[in-house]
């Protein structure tokens, strides 16, 4: 047990005004001396889940874009197998968090690896096994190795997939954690693919936001399609990566909202959501995760006053569950915060 004087300080920040009875208790609690004997202070929010298990994650704050800049010093270059000057880009795409401009001028942008990391460390039991039908770069692939759980990513492109193994190579060359797998396949075709006893503990991904951003010329990439053959054939990955799911097991599934060509969204979301429980899963949680402004800040002011379009700085994090939930979280079992090493080794 603990003296939770984080969510003290919470309850007395929130407080409203005419709640003087409510303040006044809990600045009595605030205020009480730590006797001999009495409970120890509590851990924070960020000690003991890497980042406060709230539905806004804030990806701004200092502690993330720390943590972020310890994973990626593992030699992550998840832009690597991507052509940025031959991609057909949309204005509204963000990805990871950056606009077009963004990414014309640093390179395309990788996956935030500390949205992987909390992920794993949240819906993924210890050593699990992660199943990625739209594996993209390597962020994902690499952190779940790096966090002892086994990854297999599914991945159109051949070129991602070598360049995502060169980076996997390198990164694990002497490490005993185990170390991703991306296979060059189409989703779509994944039951022809995978083992037959193939069954993950949890399935987490990010998929192609519908048009806006076309990845290849194959007529298998869906990012090349209409979206109602875009949602038919996402819809049917979808229950297919399901059927390879274990009974209580959670998704993460990392979605934005898609505008159409007379720049009204689509519903992507809800298409998203209805999807997933069409495979038979239920929505269990849902978290907005709040990216840096970049390159919005400058365009944001014309096509606000041209359009009335607000300037995009989120991204949607839904989280399913196939079974039940507290079955689920009992395999997961404690959420287990380890640091990386200055040798950048994950303990």
């Amino acid at each position: 047990a603990y003296r939770d004087d984080e969510t003290l300080k919470l309850l007395l920040d929130q407080a409203n005004a005419s709640d003087q009875d409510l303040k006044d208790f809990l600045l009595t609690l605030n205020n009480q001396e730590v006797e001999s004997g009495a409970l120890p202070e509590a851990p924070s929010l960020v000690e003991r889940f890497v980042v406060p298990p709230f539905t806004v994650l804030d990806s701004r704050q200092g502690y993330w874009q720390d943590r972020k800049r310890l994973w990626i010093s593992l030699g992550i270059k998840s832009e690597s197998g991507r052509d940025v000057d031959n991609m057909v880009l949309s204005t509204d795409f963000i990805g990871s968090s950056q606009s077009r401009q963004a990414k014309l001028n640093t390179g395309a942008s990788i996956f935030d690896p500390v949205v992987c990391e909390i992920a794993y460390r949240w819906f993924c039991p210890p050593s699990g096994i992660v199943l990625d039908p739209f594996a993209g770069g390597s962020v994902r692939g690499v952190i779940a190795g790096m966090l002892g759980r086994f990854y297999t990513g599914l991945e159109l492109r051949a070129e991602q997939v070598a360049a995502n193994k060169k980076q996997s190579d390198k990164i694990f060359l002497n490490s005993k954690k185990p170390k991703p797998e991306w296979i060059t396949a189409d989703s779509l075709k994944m039951d022809d693919i995978l083992p037959p006893d193939f069954q993950a503990d949890m399935i987490f991904s990010c998929p192609p936001y519908a048009d806006l951003e076309e990845y290849s010329d194959d007529p298998a990439d869906i990012s090349n399609m209409a979206y109602p053959k875009f949602i038919e054939i996402y819809s049917d990955i979808i229950n297919k990566a399901v059927k390879r799911l274990k009974n209580d097991g959670f998704i993460v599934w990392v979605v934005g909202e898609v505008r159409d060509s007379s720049g009204n969204y689509y519903g992507f979301i809800s298409d998203t959501i209805r999807a997933f429980n069409k495979a038979g899963v239920s929505f269990y949680n849902e978290a907005i995760l709040v990216t840096q402004v970049g390159t919005v800040a400058l365009t944001t002011s014309r096509s606000f006053l041209s359009s009335r379009k607000l300037g995009k700085v989120h991204q949607n994090i839904l989280v399913f569950i196939k079974g039940n939930p507290k079955t689920a979280t009992e395999r997961i079992g404690f959420v287990d915060c380890g640091d990386i090493t200055d040798d950048n080794q994950i303990v």
